[in-house]
């Protein structure tokens, strides 16, 4: 599925940590992508330790099931937690120089002016703006 790697967050990133928000709303927006470019799927956020992979796979339409090859792994405790669990699974698997995103919402866990990192604003998900910054790397 290509050699690019999303790592994907759910609070705040696929549905808003607003009591309103409908579980994984923001989806959808990820369809499009999907469809067209070749990229593959790993699970960062913390519901990784509440669900194994195949119970998370359930969460999403079919045509994401392919792309959802694995989840970070055990809890880094320290700075940066997210991005470290992100290099960590990174280099456990053979792909530390791999060409990687994340969409999350929550900046204090990745080093300032991460390239890596698209952010989303807890309050809202996703949003075109992130989509667009997506589809720009997704095409090189």
């Amino acid at each position: 599925m290509g050699n690019k790697y999303l790592f994907l967050d759910f609070d705040g990133v696929l549905h808003s940590t607003n009591d309103n928000s409908q579980f994984l709303e923001k989806l959808n927006l990820l369809i499009p992508l999907v469809n067209k470019y070749s990229f593959n799927i790993i699970i960062s956020s913390s519901w990784r330790f509440q669900f194994n992979l195949d119970n998370i796979k359930n969460f999403f339409p079919i045509i994401f099931h392919n792309r959802i090859i694995g989840m970070t792994g055990e809890p880094y405790i320290g700075q940066f937690a997210r991005y470290n669990e992100i290099k960590n699974y990174l280099f456990d698997s053979d792909k530390s120089l791999a060409d990687w995103r994340v969409l999350d919402d929550t900046s204090f866990e990745f080093p300032k002016n991460c390239e890596n990192l698209i952010l989303c604003s807890p309050n809202h998900g996703l949003q075109p703006k992130q989509i667009k910054q997506l589809e720009r790397w997704l095409e090189n």
